[in-house]
């Protein structure tokens, strides 16, 4: 979600308007996003947003300040669709008791949680809506269709990690789907319109080069924040990619084929003037080992990686622990 935004809405509660918000504002209330889920729908973001006031101001500024600072934070909302339901106690044997009320109260509500748990609303909530709340932290939240009356969903107020698919392969068309899904923003680069089109990638951001090589891939904007997947074709490609990525000094390089393949392109990165130690940097061969052999498979394994990599980066070691302790690991 955009800082331009939520400033926006920031002034119209300011001056006693209701905020207008778009779904393309907001993609999490967007059909694709919704697709399914028959107690949520776009039209509610225009209902919730009728019912922000001024004590709602907060709850966004927090908003404004994370993302300044370069938090994982989230805005998250809560959808009633049965108001006395919502409120209705209807913990079962299994679900930790959470008091004699569900939900504090049967209306709508936009609050800010981060991956800290802190919790910013402009209404009191429940034990249960904190529960829920505190949720959207895994964004987009696992329990938001836990109990009746009421669902969640959550828009990130960050950025997503951007992924470049070196190479149109069946495998980077299987990793491109699989990556999107998960969050990623998905960048596929080759110079062949058979192999990179929409109909391969309709979810990836699709750059074509031209020449019938690699050459033009040393004028793309590589970040130290991008991860990087060496997919070419018949991986006529991969010193190319793999100088270009350790060039963009990528905060992750991985790189498929076998210890043969490698071994000729490490000569060839190294001839291309990378050392031993940027080559060490590659993960060679990409993707978590469990025996994976199909481009689906193999799609499995490396987005797998891809996961592991931005949880590491993103949570610290502490809240790594914390989070597999809770999980029984």
């Amino acid at each position: 979600m955009k800082r331009e935004v939520i400033e926006r809405v920031i002034e119209r509660l300011r001056t006693g308007a209701a905020p207008t918000l778009s779904v393309e504002e907001v993609p999490c209330f967007s059909p694709a996003a919704l697709a399914g889920k028959e107690h949520a729908s776009p039209d509610q973001l225009a209902a919730i947003a009728a019912t922000l006031t001024e004590a709602d101001i907060p709850t966004f500024e927090r908003a404004l300040r994370a993302i300044d600072e370069e938090e994982q934070a989230w805005l998250g909302f809560k959808l009633v669709y049965d108001g006395a339901e919502a409120v209705r106690n209807t913990d079962n044997e299994v679900t930790k008791k959470y008091g004699d009320v569900g939900s504090a109260d049967g209306e709508p509500l936009v609050f800010f949680c981060n991956d800290a748990k802190e919790v910013v609303a402009s209404r009191p909530y429940s034990p249960r809506d904190l529960f829920q709340m505190k949720d959207v932290t895994r964004g987009p939240s696992m329990h938001n269709d836990q109990f009746e009356g009421l669902t969640w969903v959550s828009e990130p107020l960050f950025g997503k990690v951007r992924v470049w698919l070196l190479g149109a392969s069946d495998a980077a068309a299987e990793v491109a789907t699989l990556a999107h899904h998960v969050g990623f923003h998905v960048i596929v680069v080759d110079y062949d319109p058979a192999y990179l089109n929409e109909e391969r990638f309709p979810c990836a951001e699709r750059i074509m080069l031209h020449g019938g090589d690699f050459d033009e891939l040393a004028s793309m904007p590589g970040r130290s924040e991008d991860y990087v997947c060496v997919l070419t074709r018949g991986h006529m490609f991969d010193p190319q990619g793999c100088l270009w990525a350790l060039q963009s000094d990528a905060h992750y390089i991985g790189m498929m084929g076998c210890a043969g393949k490698n071994d000729t392109v490490h000569d060839l990165v190294v001839a291309g003037g990378a050392t031993e130690e940027e080559w060490a940097r590659i993960k060679r061969p990409i993707g978590l080992k469990f025996g994976a052999k199909t481009p689906a498979e193999l799609a499995i394994a490396i987005v797998g990686e891809l996961v592991d990599v931005r949880y590491r980066q993103r949570y610290s070691e502490q809240a790594r622990e914390k989070h597999e302790q809770s999980l029984g690991r």
